[in-house]
């Protein structure tokens, strides 16, 4: 029997919250990030293998699961967390006005080609699922060299390209790109890149790795 597809409405609807969550709607949309990706965000702190006392950024944090593992990895440290979408600003607020109030949460309404950050401020950042809805790479991986510490590393996470463009969502205002040319063009920022693969919330035989491009800036210390 045939898989019924969803409304038109509905996939360009979901495509724009998962671009930028906002309202009620983007609330639900936060959740079900969250728990959708947990295996992958969780899979990038760990790559960034933190010792408790660094700097550091989940930069386009959605839902925030991210800024939750990264608080508990630096626990004498502090986190940045960056995102274009203010309604996910203010929910992050309201789930760590703790940490804010005594600034290892630092919060930061901005988009990656833009990151309000000093250069060589962070010895580490993840950014996940961000890229598609960024039209220009190379100013923002330039950003994201920039602010990365001579020692730090940044891991930048995305869907296999032949999963992602097969999924409708991918039809409305999203960019798929092949992992080569992300990873030439985070090279072209400065950036060494080892790459890796994990596997999604769902593991299936045959299912579609992710990547996860681990950086380093190749500066000396």
């Amino acid at each position: 029997m045939p898989r019924l597809q969803p409304p038109a409405f509905v996939v360009r609807t979901l495509a724009r919250q998962l671009g930028g969550p906002s309202g009620r709607l983007g609330a639900v949309v936060a959740r079900m990030l969250n728990k959708g990706n947990r295996p992958t965000i969780t899979a990038a702190v760990d790559a960034l293998d933190l010792g408790g006392r660094e700097t550091v950024a989940d930069i386009g944090f959605g839902g925030g699961y991210g800024l939750d593992l990264l608080l508990k990895a630096v626990p004498d440290g502090v986190v940045h967390g960056v995102e274009p979408s203010a309604d996910m600003l203010t929910r992050a607020a309201r789930n760590h006005h703790e940490e804010l109030a005594v600034a290892r949460l630092q919060l930061h309404e901005a988009a990656m080609q833009s990151l309000p950050l000093a250069s060589g401020l962070l010895d580490g950042w993840i950014s996940l699922n961000t890229i598609y809805f960024v039209d220009d790479l190379g100013p923002a991986f330039d950003e994201l060299a920039r602010v990365l510490a001579p020692t730090g590393r940044g891991v930048l996470g995305v869907a296999d390209p032949a999963w992602l463009a097969a999924q409708p969502v991918a039809r409305h205002g999203f960019t798929v790109r092949p992992v080569a040319e992300v990873v030439a063009r985070l090279e072209r920022s400065g950036l060494t890149v080892e790459q890796r693969q994990v596997t999604g919330s769902r593991p299936t035989a045959g299912a579609a790795p992710y990547h996860l491009l681990v950086c380093t800036t190749g500066r000396p210390a």
